[in-house]
């Protein structure tokens, strides 16, 4: 892999792969929910939705039309401290490619007619995908409201509508100007393509773009909780119960090794059908239907500290929550054992190596992996060698691990189905609602 720095701060990482028979290209801003103002939240997840309505030299949707044309793949995701745009490509359509990107980068056509048309666009998705679905949004938008305190890790990524609806396309032309700036992006190319012409071609459309400041990043620091944090949340749509907890997990920006072994400890923890925890819940004590989660709300790496280790548990109505809580301590006091992890443990670094190991196989993930970890970390390397120090974590760092998490304090999360309220309770109430 190879990497450079444009005279504008663009960074650019290319990784070319012999064998591949297509291309990916993918572009990170360092802007995501956390970087959105006060007041105006879900404007990242708008801005994705307006990188496609055209540009000074490309008419709304051609970049779509394009790369479809030539039988790819091209879409943009909104994460917590990036957007990414991507797309998959045969090898002759870069010049193109690159070209479409830096023109949006240097002239995106902000009107209130495109603004208007993705705001629509936008309340629709949340009302298909958060207010009319079962166990919509969760518990990636009410647990971090709840575990941390301050704007950026607590509020609602997807945007409330009353934000949405105020969003001015003066504000929306000063949040682009101020975060997609070439030194603000990390540009990757993967796969089949020659590197000496790649970096003629990117010189060519971004080189000339002018350089300009990185915006300040809002500041994510606040104390962990004091003291275990409760709330509970009504569903109309859920047909059982949930509970959803969650944990601080450590910075990978400054204590990688430890981030890494709590990855290894959720695998071996409740990594699948056979992992003690689902044994226990599922199997044995019928307690539950469901077990999920993992590191991260959008997945391991995906984010800069605070980022939060989700668990979420799919019960029966009868059963008590805090019967749940005590089996999952139960769990972790097992595991703060060394002795008793090793071999749980052992099988869980296999598939986890295994896992990123065809991760990185895959040419589309692997670019995105590599520009994320770029932007995040400084470290696009770490995508190549997570593999091998997946499958090198010890025993004893597992276990100190789990004893880390005994020993913290942690937000749970209560979901009950409106039905189940309803019988409960004799009176109505409200699917959004959020009682501490």
């Amino acid at each position: 892999m190879q990497q450079l720095i444009l005279d504008n701060g663009l960074t650019v990482l290319l990784a070319p792969r012999a064998a591949a028979s297509a291309m990916a290209v993918s572009v990170h801003y360092d802007v995501g929910f956390r970087s959105e103002p006060e007041g105006r939240s879900g404007f990242a997840h708008l801005f994705e939705h307006l990188m496609f309505q055209g540009s000074a030299q490309y008419p709304k949707l051609d970049h779509w039309r394009y790369v479809q044309g030539l039988g790819g793949v091209v879409n943009g995701s909104t994460h917590q401290d990036y957007t990414d745009y991507y797309q998959v490509l045969p090898r002759d359509g870069l010049p193109h490619i690159l070209a479409m990107e830096a023109d949006r980068m240097a002239s995106l056509l902000i009107t209130e007619e495109n603004l208007d048309n993705q705001r629509t666009v936008v309340k629709e998705e949340i009302r298909l995908n958060i207010l009319n679905r079962a166990y919509g949004g969760f518990p990636w938008i009410p647990l971090p409201a709840l575990l941390y305190r301050t704007y950026p890790n607590a509020h609602n990524g997807y945007g409330d509508f009353s934000d949405l609806e105020s969003a001015t396309v003066d504000e929306a032309a000063e949040f682009y100007s101020a975060h997609y700036v070439p030194s603000n992006a990390v540009l990757t190319i993967a796969g089949a393509f020659d590197a000496d012409q790649a970096i003629a071609l990117v010189d060519r459309s971004f080189g000339g773009l002018p350089k300009r400041p990185r915006p300040v990043r809002p500041s994510l620091e606040e104390p962990r909780p004091s003291r275990t944090v409760k709330a509970s949340q009504v569903d109309a749509h859920a047909p059982m119960p949930a509970l959803a907890v969650g944990y601080r997990l450590p910075d990978p920006a400054t204590d990688l090794d430890s981030y890494l072994a709590h990855m290894v400890l959720w695998e071996t923890l409740a990594g699948g059908s056979s992992s003690p925890l689902y044994t226990r819940l599922v199997r044995d004590r019928n307690l539950a239907v469901g077990l999920a989660g993992g590191c991260g709300l959008f997945g391991p790496l995906d984010a800069r500290a605070p980022d939060t280790l989700a668990m979420v548990v799919t019960h029966h109505p009868e059963t008590d929550p805090d019967a749940l809580l005590s089996e999952v301590d139960r769990e972790l006091a097992g595991l703060s054992d060394a002795r008793t992890t090793r071999d749980l443990a052992h099988l869980a670094t296999r598939r986890l190596a295994a896992r990123a190991g065809r991760r990185n196989a895959d040419l589309l993930a692997h670019t995105r992996s590599l520009g994320a970890c770029q932007l995040l970390y400084g470290r696009a390397a770490l995508v190549d060698q997570l593999p091998e120090r997946l499958g090198a974590v010890p025993a004893d760092a597992i276990a100190g691990a789990a004893g880390e998490l005994l020993a913290s304090t942690r937000a749970v999360l209560r979901l009950a189905p409106a039905q189940a309220t309803l019988a409960s309770a004799g009176h109505s109430a409200t699917r959004t609602a959020l009682t501490r």
